[in-house]
């Protein structure tokens, strides 16, 4: 029986065209991919965790049949939304409480705090903190969910983001709808009856991803910021061969890729294995050769 779960089904449409090619967890982020980097926050004593899937599940049986942090894939045909992929994984999880966290987020939470902090007959939602009224969520005088997508359940102190953690106590787990979502069929029910919605604060940054190509090439800027501690630093992974006329410039170079051509590579995401020809900026460059830009600033037209 596993303590923890990863929530990694879904359409990645958001993703797309890069979803075309691998399931969104598995989009390489950074030195590992986004499920590797879901496993890994974790941490050893939560492991190995229950994951779900849906989109290209032949892919993802391939890529992740041999990991030692999952015990057991989910394949989820239809998909279930957020609360019930983890009631069809209930036979695999357990003793409660549990934690489950998204593959699409990238986040530091403290596990074993978010355990402690679960009741029994509740969930703890791990959130980092805004002004009063601000972000999705709104917090009370003890950290109680004050507010969930405009519904009001007490009196508020401090603004909240969700950050895609929860801790989910033995009640709430067995009683978790076959179908429907954390926030509006599990959190949202919850709080209107006075029942514990707790919250455990993070500090530090945190990312998603997974929300567009353009914030996935942002939260790669970041990470660099994080790995190479200046603007211009760029990582390159095992193996990949740079052509000596390039010059890379904020740039995550996947293992094996194969960088030809002559003049600056500038904030490119190759994925391993790739090839790709410089110059180029502002892209992603799959496995398989599609070249992916970040779209365009949508256009403001004037005021008459």
């Amino acid at each position: 029986m596993a303590r923890a779960m990863v929530l990694a089904a879904g359409h990645g449409t958001r993703l797309r065209p890069l979803t075309d090619e691998r399931p969104k967890p598995l989009v390489p982020f950074g030195d590992r991919t986004l499920l590797e980097h879901a496993l890994e926050r974790l941490g050893g004593s939560l492991l190995p965790a229950v994951v779900n899937s849906h989109h290209l599940p032949r892919v993802f049986r391939e890529f992740t049949a041999s990991w030692p942090g999952i015990s057991h894939v989910v394949e989820e045909p239809e998909l279930r939304g957020t609360a019930g992929g983890i009631a069809g994984a209930r036979e695999f999880l357990g003793p409660a409480p549990i934690v489950v966290t998204n593959a699409d987020l990238v986040v530091s939470v403290d596990m074993q705090a978010l355990l402690a902090a679960t009741p029994e007959d509740g969930i703890c939602l791990a959130v980092v903190r805004h002004p009063p009224g601000t972000g999705p969520v709104g917090l009370g005088v003890d950290g109680r969910v004050a507010r969930l997508r405009g519904e009001r359940y007490g009196e508020e102190v401090t603004g909240a983001d969700y950050v895609g953690t929860i801790g989910i106590g033995a009640r709430v787990l067995r009683e978790l709808p076959a179908r429907g979502c954390l926030i509006g069929d599990v959190a949202m029910p919850l709080a209107r009856r006075g029942a514990h919605v707790r919250t455990l604060t993070i500090d530090g940054e945190w990312s998603a991803p997974g929300d567009g190509i353009t914030e996935y090439l942002a939260a790669h800027a970041a990470w660099l910021a994080r790995w190479g501690g200046s603007g211009g630093a760029s990582f390159v992974g095992k193996g990949a061969e740079i052509a000596p006329g390039v010059v890379l410039a904020g740039c995550v170079i996947g293992a094996g890729t194969v960088v030809a051509g002559n003049g600056r590579l500038e904030r490119v995401v190759a994925w391993p294995g790739a090839r790709v020809t410089a110059p180029l900026a502002d892209a992603v460059v799959t496995t398989a050769g599609r070249i992916v830009r970040r779209p365009a600033p949508a256009s403001v037209l004037p005021l008459h």
